[in-house]
């Protein structure tokens, strides 16, 4: 049976776009993923993003471990040294300073020195300009957490989890800490006026953060007030998911719920994913409406 001119005509009509929609979203991916190596050598060419985001957390680390390298921080029972309670928040910390503070402050000033608005002018979309930059924030994290951890275990004896499910744990949190961080960074990233202003107005932020969210100070020391503020935040979900990878059992009767409370480490965190989703979405221009 003979196919009509129309029925072709609309089967020809019904194909192209979901052709042309699976060309572009390879297209966007294939550029996005080719940009994660140029962003992580522009990083690494950075002296200042590599100490104040990379290494930081590794010499607090170091300072913590040898200033308190006498003090237990556990039980007779069961010993914790310095390096094993601060090795949870360090991790957390990271995070944070690797997706929110670099990625904010680095979008900033590419925004003030013209690089977004250059990419304006190129074939370059949005989507692959994001997934270069969060995969960077990933490929960075990935080695940070490793250099911080080895340090640990080597240097300060700090004793890695043996259980898989740990490590599980352990990657989950992660992922969604690190995608979290960098989404939350890409919208935080509008709020400097330039470039210049980019650290007084993104490093505070990230500093207050980490003194309430249990990364310097045990959260279980600060005031019921000040714990309930910190847990609006997800830099307190992220502490605590790690602390559960990394401390004795025993630990969790010290949370704020008295659990290591896994469910609401994945609630929270990704609340904050998807806020920081749509802010991105609502405020991220290439061009500032105001320059």
């Amino acid at each position: 049976m003979s196919t009509s001119p129309s029925t072709a005509t609309v089967t020809t009509s019904t194909a192209g776009p979901k052709s042309s929609l699976g060309s572009s979203l390879g297209r966007n991916l294939t550029l996005g993923f080719s940009r994660i190596k140029y962003e992580v050598r522009a990083y690494f060419r950075q002296g200042d993003s590599v100490f104040f985001t990379f290494l930081f957390p590794v010499v607090m680390l170091t300072i913590f471990s040898v200033a308190f390298s006498e003090q237990n921080f556990g039980t007779d029972d069961e010993p914790l040294t310095a390096a094993g309670f601060y090795l949870p928040g360090m991790l957390a910390a990271g995070l944070l300073l690797s997706g929110l503070q670099n990625m904010a402050i680095d979008i900033a000033m590419e925004r003030s020195d013209g690089t977004l608005k250059r990419f304006a002018g190129t074939p370059l979309p949005i989507m692959s300009y994001f997934i270069g930059k969060i995969g960077q924030v990933f490929v960075t994290g990935v080695l940070q957490a490793a250099l911080v951890m080895l340090v640990a275990s080597i240097a300060f004896g700090v004793e890695l989890p043996s259980e898989p499910s740990k490590w599980l744990t352990f990657a989950w949190v992660f992922a969604l800490g690190v995608t979290t961080s960098a989404v939350l960074g890409i919208a935080l990233s509008a709020l400097p006026r330039s470039g210049k202003s980019a650290t007084a107005v993104v490093i505070p932020i990230a500093l207050v953060l980490q003194f309430i969210s249990g990364v310097y100070l045990g959260f279980s020391m600060l005031p019921v007030w000040l714990q309930n503020f910190a847990s609006i935040f997800p830099l307190k979900w992220m502490a605590q998911g790690m602390r559960e990878v990394f401390l004795p059992a025993s630990f969790e009767v010290m949370e704020q719920s008295e659990s290591w409370n896994l469910p609401g480490v994945a609630l929270a965190t990704g609340l904050w994913l998807v806020l920081g989703l749509i802010v991105t979405r609502l405020t991220f221009r290439w061009i500032r409406k105001d320059s």
